[in-house]
């Protein structure tokens, strides 16, 4: 697999009297070698060692094994984490050292490294700008486009956000069909990432289905596919749809305001944000990529800055899911009900 390294996230622009925030996180966008190592040991080691255990428990119990599927999907959650942070270089010191721990958790969470990495930088460079959506993010209709879209494009976007959708068939799409598929128009470095990747998940795949058995291998896969996954989608969609989210046009979008205002600091209880790896504190990484996952939340905390970031909670963040349309208007996110009423006003 091709070394190449992309290119770095763009440079942010800072909204005026918040210019301190790049020497205030500096501090922070330093990986630790000894936390990056127990980040591994804390998500690669105890993820595989739990799907080994969810193997040796089919003889004895299913329901013990789907019990187990529980906090080993929370480690495969950790897994992506670190999958994640190499993709942004700043899970440890060197290019390299990232890309291979990057390809290598890229088998476990099924997602092709390279392609990911420009489709995430693409998703950072561009979120809350509502002149370019669709790179990395959460398909975001606003309601003029509802209301002039045909009944074949309503009803595909109503399935892609009901929560049931993306609940159940989401993580198979997320993880097992969406990264296998590339572009005639992407670039040979990102078409290949994803060829290579296809080949050595076949290979592995196979591997572990003559050794397990076909049947026991998607008994053990499949749970933690639809938990991790699941649990994967949610985060991902409550951290830019939120009700007073940030949407501006190209040219009043601001860098630093939609870090601030559009990533959601998602206040999870302890053990939630451990399996989750920290990535409630959203607002933080998106106003500096290059924060690893552990020093998150003490750069949150010792940053002035950010005592002013939406605050969701796990209720709140639930009842976002009901949120499906961009009112240009009224500039918050609202419901199928709110959107109708505002037609018919």
């Amino acid at each position: 697999m091709s070394t190449t390294i992309a290119p770095p996230d763009p440079a942010p622009a800072p909204a005026p009297g918040r210019n301190s925030w790049k020497s205030d996180l500096a501090p922070y966008a330093r990986p630790d070698v000894r936390k990056s190592v127990l980040d591994l040991l804390t998500s690669v080691v105890p993820y595989i060692a739990g799907f080994v255990a969810m193997y040796l428990l089919l003889d004895v119990s299913y329901l013990l094994t789907l019990l187990l599927a529980i906090p080993t999907a929370g480690f495969l959650l950790r897994t992506y984490i670190v999958f994640h942070d190499c993709a942004h270089g700043n899970f440890l010191p060197t290019k390299r050292a990232n890309h291979v721990v990057g390809v290598f958790t890229s088998l476990l969470v099924y997602t092709p490294f390279a392609a990911w990495r420009h489709s995430h930088a693409m998703h950072h460079a561009s979120a809350g700008d509502l002149d370019r959506r669709g790179d990395g993010d959460v398909w975001t209709m606003t309601v003029a486009e509802w209301e002039t879209a045909s009944r074949g494009k309503r009803l595909e976007y109503r399935l892609s956000r009901s929560p049931w959708i993306m609940m159940t068939l989401g993580p198979f799409v997320a993880l097992v069909i969406q990264p296998r598929r590339w572009k005639s128009t992407d670039r040979p470095r990102i078409q290949n990432s994803v060829k290579i990747t296809n080949v050595a998940l076949l290979v592995g795949v196979t591997a572990l289905c003559v050794l397990m058995g076909p049947l026991a291998f998607f008994a053990v896969q499949v749970p933690l596919v639809v938990l991790a996954g699941g649990a994967g989608i949610w985060l991902f969609f409550v951290q830019h749809q939120y009700e007073d989210a940030y949407w501006e046009n190209t040219d009043s979008w601001d860098y630093a305001e939609a870090a601030l205002k559009g990533s959601s600091y998602l206040k999870l209880p302890k053990v939630l944000q451990y399996f989750s790896g920290n990535i409630g504190l959203h607002h933080v990484h998106h106003l500096s990529s290059k924060v690893p996952n552990y020093h998150l939340q003490a750069a949150h905390d010792n940053t002035t800055l950010f005592r002013e970031v939406p605050v969701l909670t796990l209720g709140t963040a639930l009842k976002a899911m009901r949120l499906k349309l961009w009112c240009e208007d009224r500039k918050r996110l609202v419901t199928w009900r709110e959107a109708a009423a505002g037609a018919t006003a």
